[in-house]
């Protein structure tokens, strides 16, 4: 997989079939993102490719989570593709990473999303159990 992943996309660490590592970085000149890398984790569940693996941000000394209007600050993702009436058997770990690489491309809003600080205080929930109203695809 090292040698066949796309530009800006990383395979960290993928030591079993649980859960792995993967650095991305936006390869344009957008400002928000500029010289950053961010870390992602995948959590697979032994249902996994039938059902979407659950995909989050994750903070490191070096890997902020990125600012984005679809992104929470504890660094779960809002996203259809990652929810259960979005996922598709046909996705995988790269078709993933390349959507996260294409939303954080297409940002100019240098925000979280609304009510972030009282969802990461207040949710108690995995984040594929987190049920998302998906209404903008403007970012």
């Amino acid at each position: 997989m090292h040698a066949h992943l796309p530009p800006g996309i990383t395979l960290v660490q993928a030591d079993n079939l649980d859960t792995w590592l993967m650095d991305i970085r936006v390869l344009d000149d957008n400002p928000i993102y500029r010289n950053q890398t961010y870390r992602l984790k995948f959590v697979f569940s032994g249902s996994y490719p039938i059902e979407a693996p659950e995909v989050t941000f994750v903070k490191t000394e070096s890997h902020p989570i990125p600012m984005h209007p679809h992104i929470y600050s504890n660094g779960i993702i809002c996203l259809d593709l990652l929810d259960r009436q979005g996922w598709s058997p046909v996705h995988n770990v790269e078709s993933v990473c390349m959507s996260l690489q294409s939303m954080l491309t297409g940002n100019t809003k240098n925000e979280r999303p609304e009510g972030d600080e009282s969802f990461v205080r207040n949710n108690r929930l995995r984040p594929r159990d987190v049920s998302f109203y998906f209404h903008d695809n403007t970012v």
